[in-house]
């Protein structure tokens, strides 16, 4: 099936018709090649319907595939950025602890647009950070040496991928940003390490990594946006510092708002696993593909040989997308759009690419690529993704206010189980969405 959402639409809009392409492919792959392959070989439950087998089969087998894959994409990216993150460094360059920690104000060398904060303001806060997050984890784990180890994988995996994910977003555009494959990389790290040290079996272990992975996904999320944020301010002129100084205070926000808006989705709809409350909950294909990861390393039940074919299958891609760069091919097969795609619901990877083909038809009707798409195409799209998430949040208002007023609470069944025709209004709906998406960047093109 596809799923009728007009985020998802937008979403393949964005990234265009190329890496929508690649991503139906990776899921394609998963859905009509490998799980049948594996089904015919391996067998399924004889109990379950075609159907559910299938379902059972994708969550419970073939979705590692894409974590292996995910793990070679984010190993592959990092490779791909050694010079630039060592540059980054001061190794190729040298480095000035003077310069470093002088006053914006002092470094008169410097011009306006190129007055970074200094590195003591940077430095200072990240210590008691880490302190911080020491006392939490030793909290949650019960073991101060444990917290401690903790801390500094995240340090470490942190300061990593957040410069891969922060450049790519930088280059390419946040929607290029690979938060699932440095998480997802995090997560395994993370666990390997720590069922060394906990031992296999560990009740706290899985909870550990996945500790662990949140921030590390926190981090590149955030690498990315102050990456796009400190780009535009240089085209507009501004001073990096003082962008930097506001970006504190929008992180800081930021973590004070999340926390209650994820608390009233959950109260409302669940989120990930089915449960008696929560029949439907929203779906959450990448935290639980990455509680799954954590889950198998330290329950020894993990399906290595799954990981593995991924990992093949993700090398073998690279070394194909290399052959096509070397040649001047146009058609490139980004590793981890491949990647999201096996491990994504087959469901969403078909909604992204009704997306990308919708943008592919504004580019041809225009005669540009898709990364020069209208600014009102763009706009458009940025515009429903915003709107179903703020939609969800406020019909999520009711039901979290049932407990004192039992009323505002509708029935679930009678809303999800018996919709008034079925899936047929949806359907006419997202695809008006589709024709207004359209309209608007064809008209936006053809004014100027």
């Amino acid at each position: 099936g596809v799923n009728l959402s007009p985020a998802l639409i937008a979403v393949g809009f964005i990234i265009g018709p190329k890496s929508a392409v690649v991503v139906f492919f990776g899921g394609a792959l998963a859905a009509f090649v490998l799980m049948p392959i594996y089904g015919a070989i391996l067998g399924t439950h004889e109990n379950l319907s075609a159907l559910d087998a299938a379902k059972d089969l994708w969550s419970g087998r073939i979705r590692y595939v894409g974590i292996g894959a995910m793990l070679i994409g984010g190993l592959w990216t990092l490779i791909q950025l050694r010079g630039t993150i060592l540059r980054g460094l001061g190794i190729s360059t040298g480095f000035s602890f003077a310069g470093a920690f002088a006053r914006p104000r002092i470094r008169h060398e410097l011009a306006r647009t190129e007055r970074d904060a200094p590195l003591a303001w940077v430095i200072v806060p990240f210590l008691l950070t880490l302190m911080v997050m020491a006392w939490l984890y030793s909290r949650a784990i019960g073991h101060f040496g444990i917290a401690v180890m903790m801390t500094l994988i995240m340090a470490v995996t942190g300061f990593l991928f957040s410069a891969v994910a922060g450049y790519m977003a930088g280059i390419v555009g946040s929607s290029s940003n690979p938060v699932s494959g440095v998480t997802i990389a995090t997560v395994a790290v993370s666990a390997i390490v720590l069922m060394l040290v906990m031992g296999p079996h560990n009740i706290a272990g899985p909870a550990a990594a996945l500790m662990i992975g949140a921030v590390v996904c926190c981090a590149a999320a955030m690498a990315g946006d102050n990456l796009q944020d400190l780009k535009t301010g240089y085209i507009v002129g501004a001073t990096p510092w003082k962008q930097q100084a506001m970006q504190v205070v929008g992180v800081a926000t930021g973590a004070v708002v999340i926390a209650p808006v994820l608390t009233l989705l959950h109260t409302k709809y669940g989120l990930g696993e089915m449960t008696t409350h929560h029949p439907h909950p929203l779906s959450a294909p990448q935290a639980t593909l990455m509680a799954s990861l954590a889950q198998g390393v330290f329950g020894g039940d993990l399906p290595w040989g799954m990981v593995v074919l991924g990992a093949v299958l993700a090398t073998l891609v690279i070394v194909w997308d290399h052959h096509q760069d070397k040649g001047g091919k146009s058609f490139r097969v980004p590793i981890l759009a491949f990647a999201l795609g096996i491990y994504l619901p087959f469901k969403l990877s078909a909604a992204i690419l009704l997306g990308g083909l919708l943008a592919d038809l504004v580019k041809r009707r225009g005669e540009a690529d898709e990364r020069t798409l209208s600014q009102q195409g763009l706009l458009c799209a940025a515009g429903l993704v915003t709107g179903e998430a703020l939609t969800g949040i406020a019909l999520a208002i009711p039901i979290a206010l049932s407990g004192i007023w039992p009323s505002l609470s509708p029935d679930p069944v009678m809303i999800f189980e018996t919709p008034p025709l079925g899936g047929w209004p949806g359907l006419v709906i997202v695809a008006g969405v589709g024709v207004w998406l359209y309209r608007n960047a064809i008209r936006s093109m053809s004014t100027k």
